[in-house]
């Protein structure tokens, strides 16, 4: 682990003494790196499955070597002559969060991930490593990117899936790309799903700060039409014929979202500029899932649809966790005692000074008690993470603990804060 951050140190202090320009290394498109991530919880493999090229690019074109956030995997690339890291990504995947369950004990499986970065303008070595959550590295891969390869498969070109901007605040390189994604509408729902997705769009810009900061986004909804209406229910036996395959029930619990078909995802935005992926699907049932740097995949005809939206979004864009506990869980494989964790909202202690302890009151207690909660907007409150025990968070509610809190807490939306001007600024 020390050698890990030593390495991240490393790269943080050559990007202050030698800021990347994007020109000298990038052209304005995007290099689609799709890999396969397999194996169990003994042993882990990444393999790459394709490259793509996509027409423009729409993320950072500065900080360009740097990360807002560790994540739970990370992409490095290198010029290939000289060595220089030229850009650096980070994300979190569906096959961490398997390899945690009982199954990955005794089964090996594989799962679709996705990494956007900018094409290169020469040879460059990528490498990508996931991360346990001891921050010990569970696998790595490197591989050289040609960018003359006439095998990189060229999408967004001649076929744009439909779609309309909801919001559009200027250009793709000056502003964070949000793209809305129909999930289990026929061709004759679209309708329906250009009124779920301004409810969407509107529902992220009444909480702060993404509406203090609303001309920092755009957001396009993108008409991805389905065979069948509605979406998997696997415990009610129901199966649909969708865009992305999408499932209730995954990892055996029922209202857990999530879709392992990303190269779907992706080929339906091909041409159309985007950073940051929401998938709205066609159903009243109850659920939703956000993966950091992936997607969020969410119900959009559940009474609890707005807040929902909004909370994975806090997971997939934010990389904030999980505030909610269960008080019969006291140790999570999650959250190991002595780490602190990468999420922004939330602590084991092990390193508190890297949180919000600056925007604690003097004489908050630590631990805060709840009964002090009115005392305390911000404090150290334990239970988060899904234990009750050892984790501790920032605020005795927010929109990341419950649904009904209006808003984010104070450290939450600092931290996304921090990640909008990150990419903007």
């Amino acid at each position: 682990m020390r050698k890990f951050a030593l390495l991240l140190a490393g790269i943080c202090v050559t990007t202050a003494l030698h800021a990347q320009v994007f020109t000298d290394y990038f052209t304005d498109k995007t290099l689609r790196i799709d890999y396969t991530f397999s194996g169990d919880a003994a042993k882990q493999e990444i393999t790459l499955n394709e490259l793509s090229s996509l027409p423009t690019w729409a993320g950072r074109k500065h900080h360009l070597s740097e990360l807002p956030l560790q994540g739970n995997g990370q992409v490095v690339m290198k010029d290939k002559e000289s060595g220089t890291v030229i850009y650096t990504t980070s994300f979190s995947s569906l096959f961490q969060e398997w390899l945690e369950n009982d199954e990955a004990k005794t089964t090996a499986k594989s799962f679709e991930n996705t990494v956007l970065v900018p094409y290169p303008l020469r040879p460059a070595e990528v490498e990508i490593t996931l991360l346990t959550p001891k921050r010990t590295v569970s696998a790595t891969m490197k591989h050289t990117i040609a960018p003359s390869d006439i095998l990189i498969h060229q999408k967004g070109i001649n076929h744009i899936t439909p779609h309309k901007y909801l919001l559009q605040s200027g250009s793709a390189d000056k502003c964070i790309d949000i793209a809305i994604l129909a999930e289990g509408y026929t061709e004759e729902e679209m309708d329906i799903f250009y009124t779920d997705a301004n409810i969407a769009c509107e529902s992220l810009l009444a909480h702060e700060p993404f509406k203090s900061m609303k001309k920092s986004f755009n957001i396009v909804a993108v008409a991805s039409p389905s065979a069948d209406s509605g979406v998997s229910i696997p415990r009610l036996g129901e199966w649909k014929q969708t865009a992305f395959s999408s499932n209730f029930s995954t990892f055996y619990s029922d209202r857990y979202l999530t879709t392992m078909h990303v190269k779907d995802i992706h080929d339906a935005l091909a041409g159309i500029p985007y950073e940051h992926i929401i998938i709205l699907a066609n159903t009243d049932e109850y659920g939703g899932g956000g993966i950091y740097n992936s997607y969020t995949l969410t119900t959009a005809h559940h009474p609890l649809f707005r807040p929902v939206v909004v909370h994975e979004f806090g997971h997939s864009f934010g990389g904030l966790a999980d505030e909610y506990f269960y008080d019969d869980d006291l140790a999570t494989a999650t959250y190991p005692a002595g780490v602190e964790p990468w999420e922004q909202n939330i602590t084991t202690r092990a390193n508190f000074a890297s949180k919000w302890e600056d925007m604690l009151e003097k004489g908050t207690p630590v631990p805060t008690p709840t009964d002090k909660k009115d005392s305390y907007p911000i404090g150290v409150y334990e239970g988060g993470g899904y234990v009750s025990k050892g984790v501790y968070r920032p605020a005795f509610d927010c929109r990341m603990r419950t649904n009904e809190n209006p808003a984010f807490c104070p450290v939450c939306q600092r931290a996304l804060k921090r990640i909008i001007e990150f990419y903007t600024k």
